[in-house]
């Protein structure tokens, strides 16, 4: 005879998926700032598509245990809200390196590693927001979620610098446009950083 912890004890495993989602996002952006930064001497694709491939296998196991499962430790459409905002992340990140890797000779000499520093910071804020669902303490969740603003913050006022620098008049037509495409890229990987912590926030907001 099946006992009910047996029936309805398997809500938490969403946390662990959760998190694991959420380190795979944190993985695609450290590869990218080591790409970015010289570390990494040939730029390769595999890093980008196996942190997407985790996240498309992590977000179709979370699918599959809604429907498998009677109850969940957190709401169903947020389980989903959160899942679908961290998938959003390492794509928004493999299609920078994808279009990087194909442009780095016509982008010698501008540096995108701070700003990819800034959204390997996001995304282990959001990792961290994440990890912190299981102890729904708001005060820490309240922290990380002003110290995910204060980096988006930053990063808009880095596009403005941006701008400036372009409407300079140093760089050709086709360099400009291929400079401004990839900071947009970075700064909306960085806004996808936001919303995903965002909706973890809103989770904590409602648990707490």
């Amino acid at each position: 005879m099946f006992s009910l912890q047996t029936i309805f004890g398997k809500g938490n495993q969403f946390f662990g998926l959760l998190e694991d989602a959420a380190n795979a996002a944190a993985d695609s952006t450290k590869a990218l700032y080591a790409m970015l930064r010289g570390t990494d001497k040939a730029p390769a694709l595999d890093a980008f598509r196996h942190a997407r491939e985790r996240e498309r296998a992590i977000a179709d196991k979370i699918n599959e245990e809604l429907v498998n499962s009677f109850v969940t430790a957190l709401e169903r459409e947020d389980i989903e809200a959160l899942s679908s905002a961290l998938v959003r992340i390492p794509k928004q990140v493999e299609r920078f390196a994808e279009r990087y890797t194909l442009a780095t000779r016509l982008l010698d000499g501008i540096d995108f590693a701070p700003r990819a520093a800034m959204l390997e910071q996001a995304a282990l804020v959001v990792a961290d927001m994440v990890r912190q669902l299981r102890k729904m303490k708001l005060q820490k969740m309240r922290d990380l979620n002003d110290r995910l603003r204060s980096i988006e913050s930053e990063a808009d006022r880095l596009m403005l610098e941006l701008y400036r620098d372009l409407y300079s008049g140093r760089y050709e037509g086709q360099q400009m446009f291929l400079i401004k495409e990839f900071f947009e890229i970075l700064e909306k990987a960085i806004d996808r950083c936001r919303e995903a912590g965002a909706v973890a926030y809103q989770i904590a907001l409602k648990n707490s």
